[in-house]
């Protein structure tokens, strides 16, 4: 008995100085879309406070494909001990499984660890082609035009594509959906004149609309934004139920020690807190907003909810 109570100690000791090593080595942040992108410099912002904060360097790798999933089913795969994370974003999450198939399960296979920002939908035209400065013009103006007006996103199930269809459903018009190859792509064509309205994340649009090579007719927010104070929330244009926020995000493979969430979540906490740090959010045109691990869950059951119905709404079906 009493070897084995020795043992036991022992080995609830080893189990002590393990976790309080953590880390020991590089953590990676695996991102599942391209270098350049709004979720890449994200990371690469997050990755470097809490390379610092944590005295262990924090490496970016991009694992593209299949909308985020390649990188979500790695992720998923990988060892739960804190050294493989997923700096995902919402689409990866709430969207995608709803749209194709998977080999991860949004709640299942992964930890939350906290949201890093706050982001919104901005619907931008091109006045040379379409005369209107709000959204609720663009609406009275496509009611008379059903299925005359055509509109550009990122792609099929991309949030601008699924924010879009909830709001023409909420106002009864109808408008043809012209996706592209990734929003970088959708916006070349609004700015050249090729289509007429853009749907996407603010951060696409944002110095376009302040240049003024596009106008941004209104915001998915709940209020108006600080930076952009002379355009209206489509809540305000008469769709006070209107609201749609994206996110990018931190979770680890599920299993994770609670101990480690901790560990990563407290000093992205602080984080949202530092000048510079927000600073650097701002300049890509989202606020920097973190969350709790709890939060984050919560948010993503809400999210699932909303964006499902929203696909049933777009007429995407799985594949």
């Amino acid at each position: 008995m009493k070897q084995r109570i020795m043992a036991l100690f022992a080995a609830l000791c080893a189990a002590s100085l393990a976790q309080a090593a953590w880390p020991e080595r590089p953590i990676t942040f695996v991102v599942p879309y391209a270098a350049g992108g709004l979720n890449d410099n994200e990371a690469r912002i997050t990755a470097r406070w809490l390379g610092k904060a944590l005295k262990q360097a924090v490496i970016v790798e991009n694992k593209t494909g299949a909308s985020g999933a390649i990188a979500a089913d790695f992720v998923a795969r990988a060892k739960p001990d804190g050294y493989t994370l997923f700096f995902t974003a919402l689409p990866t999450m709430v969207m995608v499984p709803h749209t194709q198939k998977v080999n991860y399960d949004p709640f299942k296979s992964f930890a939350p660890i906290a949201t890093m920002d706050a982001s919104y939908i901005a619907f931008a035209v091109n006045t040379d082609i379409l005369p209107v400065k709000t959204f609720a013009e663009l609406a009275a103006y496509a009611k008379t035009r059903p299925n005359q007006l055509s509109y550009a996103t990122g792609g099929v199930g991309v949030s601008g594509h699924l924010s879009m269809a909830l709001l023409l459903k909420e106002a009864g018009i109808s408008m043809t959906h012209i996706p592209y190859k990734g929003s970088a792509e959708a916006v070349v064509a609004v700015l050249a004149g090729h289509m007429p309205l853009y749907v996407g994340t603010l951060s696409d649009v944002i110095e376009h609309h302040k240049r003024g090579k596009l106008k941004i007719i209104g915001l998915s927010s709940s209020k108006r934004l600080s930076e952009l104070p002379d355009v209206a929330t489509i809540a305000e244009q008469g769709y006070p139920s209107y609201r749609i926020v994206t996110w990018n995000g931190l979770l680890a493979p599920a299993g994770i020690a609670k101990e480690v969430i901790a560990a990563i979540s407290e000093p992205l906490k602080a984080a949202c807190q530092d000048a510079a740090f927000t600073a650097a959010f701002q300049g890509l045109g989202v606020e920097a907003s973190c969350s709790t691990p709890e939060q984050f869950s919560e948010r993503l059951k809400a999210d699932w909810a909303m964006w499902g119905e929203a696909v049933k709404a777009s007429g995407v079906l799985q594949q």
